[in-house]
């Protein structure tokens, strides 16, 4: 039994039939109850199909295996990504402060200047123009802006993806930074909140604020906050600055072509602008007119009637000599309101018609006659009674040169300044047929010469100040003093330190036309002095009153008797004397003046109704050829004056005064220290703004000064060393210059009506 079971043989399927023993049990693959196709595969496939289907079957697992390792690590380098960006966000957007305090910060004030009819003179802060409503400017505007600057503008959420993808591929493939990705909302973002620093940190930044400003505004109150605040090159922040800054106009009358040149600044303002490169900003304002015809903004034949338009050409700066006086009321502003903290309007007194009269008739006379006569500059101001400056022109053009003539450039006004010699002289006693001897002398070192070396003896005073007679002028300013000259003037309205010397009577100390044309107003106004002034009212934005001049009252400076003679001498001037060229229907009066060598030339005149100076000259002092004040200057103030009375009924001037033997003194009969004259009689004024007590009340009369006479034919003529004359009187040096200092109002002289 047990050989029995040791000799048992199990039944194995394991190894080739070859293998298994003779005497063991084997089952073959016919003896499985089913049959295995694997003998039949193996006999249809060879051992070269084997090998091909094992490679492609390989390649398969290969490509998918390397695409699906390569979509995984991308996913995971997404997720990645994702956390280092949104970490990124996290950590700038702490360092910002809380979104529930942003605001909109306010807008630049603007400063518009009016002229006295409502026409605009300019616009004037950082901004340089008002707000304009998206309703209200020219449709081609926000057209452009959006076709050049933000397609999807209307249906992207303040970040655009596919725009900064662009742009990244664009940069990518040239391989520098040529296209920005930002949006409309992202470029208000950050001039509204940020520096324009290209940085991580600033760009987070851009991006939170953009969706702020998509979540709090519409896009409509978006553009119109970006057109209103974005800059446009050459100074102009917004649109409405830009149109006036490029093409005089508002924003609201742009055309196509002109909207195209502003959107295509937007790239590089500085660079594009029309005043710098009037070519650049063409070939950008063509690319902006393409983009708005792909976009359909435009028609086919608009793009071919703006193509053909040319380029614009703009003045390298503002243009226009109203700017002058913006630039002088911006000056006066701070201190009739203090700080400007939201748009104003100020009201000025200028009238616009009437100041670009003036700068024609400027213009117009150096045109014709600058380089013949060796003039380069020219200025002119007009003040009415009230002391309202209703015109100035500080030089030829202002886009050239912003340097005020008028009212900062101090000059010498030669015998423009005599008037107030013969006023000392009239106030001392002495009348306009008070008679001195018009010929060759010497004060000291000093021999005041006439122009032309022309003498005319034994003359009145009305004649030698028609006649502009410099010995007279000099003989007077020896009789009153000095001292007295000087006060005069600066009672009148001159502001410049002045020399009291002899030579002061022939306009040697400088002074601006703005000075010199005021202290000739109270001639013109019947002997008042009113405030000068180029303001009549600011109002705020919604209305509010935040100064007004008023009507005021004037002191009065001058007897009306004074007035009323030194009115009769100096219409002489005009009629008779040096300035027959300023002559026209209206009774005027006033004074031309020639600085030694023509350096200057002037002529002051007016009327009952305005106060014109005019003064030509060169910035750099050189003489010009024989010009002297009854030539061009007299020109410029006929020109204007006969403009600006046209249609004004016609008024004398104020004061009456008339010839009498009587009042006829002869050299030989000037009074001493002690003795008194008869006053003339007084006229009536003619009405002003100033009240009845004070126009009443009679200014001070100094004591008549001792006459020191020169007399031309040898009689008491100063000897050479200029300390004495034979009368035993002090002899004023002549010498001339010194610095020029603003004289202040000091308390002596608001009491004595100075």
């Amino acid at each position: 039994m047990a050989n029995r079971r040791d000799s048992r043989i199990e039944p194995s399927f394991e190894g080739p039939p070859q293998a298994r023993s003779q005497t063991g049990l084997s089952v073959s693959e016919e003896d499985r109850v089913v049959p295995s196709n694997r003998k039949a595969s193996a006999k249809r496939k060879s051992p070269k199909a084997k090998s091909s289907h094992a490679r492609r079957a390989k390649s398969r697992r290969g490509l998918f295996g390397v695409l699906g390792r390569l979509v995984y690590w991308c996913f995971v380098l997404a997720i990645w990504g994702g956390i280092a960006v949104a970490g990124v966000v996290v950590y700038y957007g702490a360092k910002m402060p809380a979104a529930t305090t942003w605001s909109i910060p306010d807008r630049a004030p603007n400063i518009k200047i009016v002229s006295a009819d409502g026409q605009l003179l300019g616009n004037r802060g950082m901004s340089g123009g008002e707000a304009v409503g998206l309703h209200e400017m020219s449709p081609y505007i926000p057209e452009a802006v959006i076709a050049i600057e933000d397609r999807r503008f209307y249906s992207h959420f303040g970040v655009d993806p596919i725009g900064l993808s662009r742009a990244m591929v664009a940069n990518l493939a040239g391989g520098h930074f040529s296209q920005g990705g930002s949006t409309l909302t992202q470029q208000l973002a950050k001039n509204l909140f940020l520096t324009p620093d290209r940085t991580l940190e600033r760009k987070v930044q851009e991006v939170l604020l953009a969706l702020w400003l998509e979540h709090k505004h519409t896009k409509d109150q978006i553009l119109e906050m970006y057109l209103n605040r974005v800059y446009f090159g050459s100074g102009a922040y917004g649109v409405e600055a830009a149109s006036r800054r490029y093409f005089g106009k508002s924003a609201r009358d742009v055309t196509l072509p002109e909207a195209a040149l502003l959107a295509g600044l937007l790239k590089a303002p500085s660079r594009l602008s029309p005043a710098r490169d009037p070519k650049a900003a063409e070939e950008r304002a063509q690319l902006v007119l393409a983009a708005m015809r792909d976009e359909g903004k435009i028609s086919a034949k608009e793009l071919t009637t703006a193509m053909s338009a040319p380029a614009t050409r703009a003045p390298s700066y503002w243009t226009g000599s109203e700017n002058y006086v913006a630039d002088t009321i911006m000056e006066e502003l701070p201190d009739l309101i203090g700080d400007v903290r939201g748009d104003i309007v100020i009201d000025s007194t200028v009238d616009l018609n009437l100041q670009k009269l003036a700068e024609q008739s400027i213009r117009r006379l150096i045109d014709e006659s600058g380089k013949k006569l060796n003039v380069t500059q020219g200025a002119l101001v007009s003040i009415d009674d009230s002391g309202a400056v209703r015109a100035m022109v500080g030089g030829y053009d202002y886009s050239t040169s912003q340097f005020d003539r008028a009212s900062e450039a101090r000059r010498q006004p030669g015998s423009a300044f005599k008037p107030f010699v013969y006023m000392a002289a009239l106030e001392a006693g002495r009348t306009p047929d008070s008679v001195r001897n018009d010929a060759p002398i010497k004060i000291g070192k000093w021999t005041p010469d006439n122009y032309g070396g022309k003498y005319f003896g034994k003359v009145t005073l009305a004649t030698a100040l028609a006649k502009s007679l410099n010995s007279v002028a000099a003989q007077l300013t020896m009789e009153v003093g000095p001292d007295a000259v000087v006060e005069a003037a600066h009672r009148m309205g001159i502001q410049s330190d002045l020399q009291a010397n002899t030579s002061i009577a022939l306009g040697t100390s400088e002074v601006t036309p703005l000075e010199l044309t005021s202290a000739y107003v109270p001639f013109a106004n019947g002997g008042y002095k009113p405030d000068i002034h180029f303001i009549r009212r600011v109002t705020s934005a919604e209305g509010k009153v935040l100064y007004d001049a008023g009507s005021g009252s004037a002191p009065r400076v001058v007897k009306p008797e004074i007035v009323g003679m030194m009115n009769s001498m100096m219409t002489g001037t005009v009629e008779i004397g040096t300035a027959r060229k300023a002559a026209f229907t209206w009774p005027s009066a006033g004074k031309t003046g020639t600085s030694q060598n023509s350096r200057d030339a002037w002529f002051v005149g007016y009327t009952a109704n305005l106060t014109t100076g005019v003064w030509f000259g060169n910035d750099d002092g050189s003489p010009m050829k024989k010009v002297t004040g009854g030539a061009l200057p007299a020109q410029a103030w006929h020109e204007f004056m006969v403009a600006a009375h046209e249609g004004v009924p016609v008024r004398p001037l104020p004061g009456t005064w008339k010839s009498t033997p009587a009042d006829r003194i002869v050299p030989d009969e000037i009074p001493s220290a002690d003795a008194t004259q008869p006053a003339p009689k007084p006229q009536a004024p003619v009405g002003q703004s100033a009240p009845a007590a004070v126009a009443a009340q009679p200014a001070p009369v100094r004591a008549p000064r001792p006459a020191q006479t020169v007399d031309a034919d040898g009689f008491d003529m100063p000897g050479d060393s200029g300390t004495t004359a034979s009368v035993g009187h002090p002899v004023p040096p002549g010498s001339v210059g010194g610095p020029l200092k603003k004289r202040q109002t000091s308390i002596l002289d608001i009491l004595g009506g100075g």
